[in-house]
């Protein structure tokens, strides 16, 4: 099931617009969004842009791949946290079987493609009541003006509104101009299904590309190639830590947080859990550790210890763990410390992979079916910034962080400009602001943060009403 957005042809129609929120991206942050926004005891309406994708599904959600699972379970997928059981009553009044026939229950993990047509629905009560319009557009341009915010649109037609929330979702790298490697969101299968295919990266998407080269019956081997070579851990059970804000050591070195942190997986072993109780408990506290970091205290934990930190934090669903390791039990999958160096053509279908293993002095070429990119979401904001994007940068409305992970944002995710001055319509929500919170790439990081950037651009809304 799922809620298509409606679109417009006609210019935009509500009178003067400054009560309309405009939310570019309707993917998962700007449903989110959306949901809490119109929740709130406000006449302000909203307008989502979204020109790629199904309302809700973008990236993450728009596979249709039954094996891509939630790498979280359900209980804590809710779009509304103060509503845990709004997502699992919703799969149960769907009437569909859950894991191995039975019910969905509060620890299944679900498919993303369910996901992506549950937050599709969220939206679907709001249509009829004139608070919401969705319209199928890519959005050019966006700039702040006396009273509020302007967007133009890819056909011609400008839109305007009171605020404006920048909810586009991860930097997508451009596409790789010799057509030589495939991105980590194409089709992955080659022609011949027992050529062998290079995986750059050994994250979550890798471990996608391994279950859907399988569902397409690909026989050859694979190999996945990292730094470090390091899997994703697999979920398990247990709670997590209870960790008062006092004794987490905000703006402690990277060396003294992760003396901590060994001493809580410690803790937590002996309390009958296990490591993943101490991330857990650590989580709340992620975004308010990484903002009382230094810079340089940040490019060390980028440098030595966010890898670490993410293979054990974003973990994958038992289900897809064992089928991973029964492919590297079979030497199906060859997991390699390696550096990927270039790509090359080779002959006739054949592309050629040069990669310097660790500690080998001498680089290596191998010859395969396919190259697929995996490398994650750390991206350069700027140099794959869409034409949205660099008009901000161009315009000085928005800047990129020193780290170059996303938009420069205040703790409100409010956009701070090229002069220092965060705007007071402009906001920047997920992924987008990821240099401020860090942790904010997951559905339980960004509903908060949606909800409490729906709350203060409502009371904002109220007073400037007022």
């Amino acid at each position: 099931m799922s809620y298509t957005p409606a679109t417009r042809s006609e210019p935009f129609p509500r009178e003067e617009g400054w009560r309309d929120v405009l939310v570019i991206g309707g993917g998962a942050s700007g449903v989110l969004f959306a949901a809490n926004l119109l929740r709130q005891d406000t006449d302000l309406r909203v307008t989502v842009v979204e020109g790629r994708h199904l309302l809700g599904c973008g990236i993450a959600y728009s596979t249709s791949d039954p094996d891509h699972l939630l790498n979280t379970r359900v209980h804590n997928m809710s779009a509304f946290p103060e509503d845990p059981d709004h997502f699992l009553h919703w799969l149960q009044k769907q009437g569909q079987e859950g894991p191995d026939g039975g019910d969905y229950d509060a620890d299944s993990f679900v498919g993303r493609a369910t996901y992506g047509s549950y937050l599709s629905c969220l939206l679907a009560p709001w249509t009829a009541s004139g608070r919401l319009v969705c319209i199928k557009a890519n959005c050019l341009g966006l700039s702040e003006r006396e009273g509020g915010v302007k967007v133009t649109l890819d056909d011609g037609r400008q839109l305007k509104g009171a605020y404006a929330v920048l909810a586009t979702g991860h930097v997508v790298p451009k596409e790789d101009p010799s057509g030589l490697i495939s991105g980590a969101w194409s089709i992955t299968a080659p022609p011949d299904a027992d050529a062998p295919v290079m995986i750059i990266g050994t994250g979550l998407s890798m471990v996608d590309q391994v279950l859907s080269l399988e569902r397409a019956g690909h026989r050859g081997p694979i190999t996945a190639i990292s730094r470090r070579g390091l899997l994703p851990r697999s979920h398990g059970p247990g709670a997590p830590l209870k960790i008062p804000a006092e004794e987490v050591p905000f703006g402690a070195p990277i060396s003294q947080l992760l003396h901590w942190f060994r001493q809580l997986a410690t803790r937590a072993d002996a309390e009958g859990g296990s490591w993943r109780s101490a991330v857990d408990g650590v989580r709340p506290w992620v975004s308010r550790i990484w903002q009382n970091m230094s810079i340089d205290q940040r490019k060390r934990f980028l440098r030595h210890a966010a890898t670490w930190w993410e293979v054990h934090r974003h973990r994958i669903p038992p289900a897809s763990a064992a089928r991973l390791e029964a492919a590297i039990d079979s030497t199906r999958l060859v997991i390699k410390r390696a550096a990927f160096l270039r790509a090359e053509p080779g002959t006739g279908k054949e592309v050629r992979a040069v990669i310097q293993p660790r500690g080998s002095a001498l680089p290596q070429t191998i010859s395969l079916g396919r190259i697929i990119d995996c490398r994650g979401i750390r991206n350069d904001p700027e140099k794959n910034a869409t034409p949205l994007m660099a008009g901000l940068l161009a315009e000085g409305a928005a800047r990129v962080d020193p780290l170059r992970l996303g938009f420069e944002v205040t703790v409100e995710a409010r956009l701070i400009g090229q002069d220092g001055t965060a705007s007071d319509r402009l906001f920047a929500l997920g992924p987008v602001s990821r240099a401020m919170f860090w942790e904010i790439t997951a559905i339980p990081d960004i509903r908060v943060q949606a909800g409490q950037m729906a709350r203060f651009i409502a009371e904002k809304a109220g007073a400037t009403a007022a």
